[in-house]
């Protein structure tokens, strides 16, 4: 069957993508707190004519689901955008800058709305000779990687992943020049662990140190012993990374507090590398901690698994995007340090994600993600949303 020619289908969309994204971007809101965002979303799918739009997720009144049944039988594919934004004062000066004070959306998800709104718009159009049925989720919470990450729980519900063959998912990327498509085979993007470790002691008075045991002299130590994880622990050709974010000890200046608290992040692309920095950090943070007459504990969290794409949708997405983007536009990256919770979706079914590259200096959307300044080029969110249509079609007619 002919594939529909989504990418001149999105340009004549080109300013209904745009609207859409603008709107989004005036009224962010924060994780699992995307009650409007999520009204918004659903009208516009009723709208175009999906079926069995839903609004919630587990018990929350957050995050959109709903189905594009083709005429033709087939097997089922997702296509996921997230929806929340962050706690960040926008400082971009755009005209539909947010109309929120102190939430932006400051890492593209209001083009990623955008981008699945179009991609449900052509697909709906086409649903005559189209194979099978699209599964299309909006994501509440994918910021919160810390307390209650969005894909976990919507993959905990059930609803979303039931009877689904596969699953794709794009962010637009500020580190890669517009205009180009990102993939690769294999781990895209790392796990996110974050670790606290809470150093007890004996506290006094700052000018008798020698009646006290110190636990900041500790966390010292331990702050400088932690960097050997790398350089020492870990097999030169592979990567990770331990960081510490995060001291707490003391309020005053003449007395030596009784606690101190690191906290931090690591990331890798493998679970064992999770598992052995976990018992690096316990070990050091315990003798170390021993050392200076002081206990230690550590409270070690896995909140994110790594981002690891099925080779053969990888492939798919990237031969697909080579007839939006260009031959010469789609490259394979290296993975990113970064962690997505997409990562829940592809522990369950095969799928991919990938980059869709919006920094442009000319433009001043090469800012970083999470900036104050952060925006994107909305010239390439036509190309996405034909992109996530293509994708999703040729997946169903292989």
């Amino acid at each position: 069957m002919k594939t529909p020619d989504f990418k001149t289908r999105a340009e004549e969309l080109e300013s209904a993508v745009v609207a859409w994204r603008r709107h989004l971007h005036a009224f962010p809101e924060l994780s699992f707190d995307e009650v409007k965002t999520s009204d918004y979303i659903a009208a516009a799918l009723s709208e175009m004519g999906c079926e069995n739009v839903a609004v919630g997720t587990r018990g929350r009144p957050t995050g959109v689901i709903a189905d594009i049944a083709g005429a033709l039988p087939g097997r089922r594919v997702a296509l996921r955008a997230d929806i929340d934004a962050l706690p960040v004062a926008e400082e971009t000066g755009l005209p539909f800058s947010s109309q929120r004070p102190g939430v932006m959306h400051a890492c593209g998800h209001d083009g990623h709305m955008a981008m699945l709104l179009g991609a449900a718009r052509m697909l709906c159009e086409a649903r005559t000779q189209l194979r099978g049925s699209v599964r299309l989720i909006f994501q509440p919470s994918e910021e919160s990687a810390d307390f209650v990450q969005g894909a976990r729980a919507v993959v905990e519900d059930g609803r979303a992943l039931d009877g689904v063959d596969a699953i794709f998912g794009a962010h637009l990327w500020s580190p890669l020049p517009s205009g180009v498509l990102g993939w690769r085979a294999g781990p895209m993007m790392a796990c996110s662990d974050s670790w606290t470790v809470k150093l007890r002691g004996q506290g006094g008075h700052g000018a008798s140190p020698h009646q006290t045991h110190d636990p900041t002299v500790a966390a010292a130590q331990l702050i400088c012993a932690l960097q050997t994880f790398v350089s020492r622990e870990l097999d030169p050709q592979k990567s990770a990374v331990l960081s510490t974010g995060v001291m707490k000890a003391g309020g005053a200046f003449n007395v030596i507090p009784s606690e101190a608290e690191l906290t931090g992040t690591a990331r890798s692309f493998e679970p064992q590398i999770s598992r052995d920095c976990e018992a690096f950090i316990r070990r050091m943070a315990e003798n170390i901690g021993a050392a200076f007459r002081c206990t230690a504990e550590l409270d070690y969290r896995r909140n994110l698994p790594p981002t690891v794409n099925d080779a053969e949708m990888a492939r798919l997405g990237a031969e697909t995007g080579r007839g939006i983007f260009g031959a010469d536009m789609v490259r394979e990256v290296p993975p990113t340090m970064g962690g997505e919770d997409f990562s829940f979706y592809l522990e369950k079914i095969p799928g991919a994600f990938f980059f869709i590259g919006c920094g442009d200096a000319a433009k001043g959307t090469d800012w970083p993600h999470h900036h104050c300044k952060f925006t994107i080029d909305e010239s390439q969110l036509c190309k996405g949303a034909a992109f996530e249509a293509a994708c999703a079609w040729a997946f169903l007619n292989q």
